[in-house]
């Protein structure tokens, strides 16, 4: 059995640098928003948000990714004032209760990126890799932050009228596109190594279509870039498997699914991306995802060619 070879780098962020690759960090997700697709409304307001950041810290994320808008199928776009006055509050009052902690701001609103990281972020994670605000480029560039550029096919609303791909269009078409991306930003003045690429699981790929993507995750080395996984309880991972005649079927679905399956589903698809070579895991649940990816990691520490 091989494993993909994961290069290690350093990446640059605000005020401080982070090694990637000789161990997998991981990401808690702090969702500050009434309808996020598995957390909405959890979280909204500051106490408990707060409570869940350091919660989240203590469990043993290395970052945290405050987002203030959900980009579930078919969300309302968020105007970027009422996005500042959910997240910006909880982040400061984060940073005051954990000075050390490692924030990262979810947004596609270049001023919303500005006032985060100068509020004391250190990352911009922006779902449209800088696709959907011409600002977001020279913001970041100037604030001299790291920057994670996803993969997105579409806005929400339209991704389930996108037209099917087929399986070997899936890898292809993401890797063609985060290579423009990032091109882009670094030509508008973003450094290479404040730069990771996410290919976007979920994100205008139809449930299927996920898992090519995430069987070749190491063919997105070629691009340069450390790589970020963000498929905790993403819908393709709960949904029926396709029947196959004589085989026992597992029946999983996002509304039937009880949390400890999507868990379990998520979990084997995060060892599964580590081993394929992503740097970085962003995660609801973080302790299983430290433990996953600590199994992950001895596994590729120990791998040798074949003999």
């Amino acid at each position: 059995m091989s494993f993909a070879v994961r290069p290690q780098v350093t990446w640059r962020l605000r005020t401080r640098t982070l090694p990637l690759g000789e161990r997998t960090l991981v990401v808690g997700i702090l969702n500050v928003t009434p309808d996020s697709f598995s957390d909405g409304g959890q979280f909204l307001d500051t106490p408990s948000a707060v409570s869940h950041a350091l919660a989240m810290l203590d469990d043993g994320a290395d970052i945290l990714d405050l987002g203030g808008e959900s980009t579930r199928p078919n969300s309302t776009a968020l105007a970027a004032g009422e996005e500042q006055a959910r997240v910006l509050p909880v982040l400061r009052a984060i940073l005051a209760a954990r000075p050390g902690a490692i924030l990262s701001i979810d947004t596609y609103h270049a001023e919303t990126a500005r006032l985060a990281i100068e509020s004391g972020a250190e990352i911009v994670n922006d779902v449209s890799g800088f696709l959907w605000d011409e600002q977001m480029p020279a913001i970041c560039a100037a604030l001299g932050c790291g920057v994670v550029l996803m993969h997105t096919r579409g806005r929400p609303g339209e991704w389930r009228g996108l037209p099917p791909l087929a399986p070997n269009e899936v890898v292809p078409l993401v890797r063609s596109a985060l290579a423009t991306r990032a091109r882009e930003a670094v030509a508008a003045g973003v450094a290479h190594d404040t730069i990771v690429l996410d290919p976007g699981f979920g994100f205008g790929k139809r449930l299927d279509e996920n898992f090519p993507l995430l069987a070749h995750l190491d063919a997105l080395h070629a691009l340069g870039f450390p790589l970020l996984a963000g498929i905790s309880r993403k819908s393709f991972l709960t949904r029926p498997e396709p029947k196959v005649p004589g085989a026992a079927q597992t029946t999983l679905s996002q509304s039937q699914g009880t949390a400890s399956e999507a868990l379990a589903a998520t979990t084997a698809a995060n060892t599964a991306a580590v081993l394929a070579g992503a740097h970085i895991l962003r995660v609801h649940d973080v302790h299983p995802a430290v433990q996953a990816a600590a199994i992950a990691d001895r596994i590729l520490a120990s791998a040798s060619p074949a003999p």
